[in-house]
């Protein structure tokens, strides 16, 4: 599995590119604040509940949680599931917030 920085997402997002972005923590965290990704707690990975993301297999995902942990053990979920290009999101919301505040990503 690849890792991407906070910069490096925000600069793709800002560039429009069409990224595959999943947010793997708890609804109530992603209604506090999110990056704009697919709601896919780590819970519901973990058990296979991913038919949102069954047509993704094949295209680059990027994953993120709050610090990059709970985002490090879905990709691997996904990874042993026969996702190709999983890549987690270094330090996730908490190093988004650092370098921009409560900004959320321009989408």
């Amino acid at each position: 599995m690849r890792t991407t920085t906070v910069e490096i997402l925000k600069a793709r997002l800002e560039k429009g590119e069409n990224i595959r972005l999943i947010d793997c923590r708890e609804p109530h965290e992603y209604q506090e604040f999110n990056l704009g990704g697919l709601l896919l707690p780590l819970g519901k990975i973990q058990t296979m509940q991913i038919e949102p993301i069954e047509d993704w297999k094949e295209e680059e995902i990027i994953i993120h949680c709050r610090s990059g942990q709970r985002s490090l053990m879905a990709g691997l979920f996904l990874e042993s599931a026969g996702y190709k290009d999983v890549v987690n999101l270094a330090g996730g919301v908490l190093a988004w917030k650092e370098l921009y505040g409560d900004a959320p990503p321009a989408l």
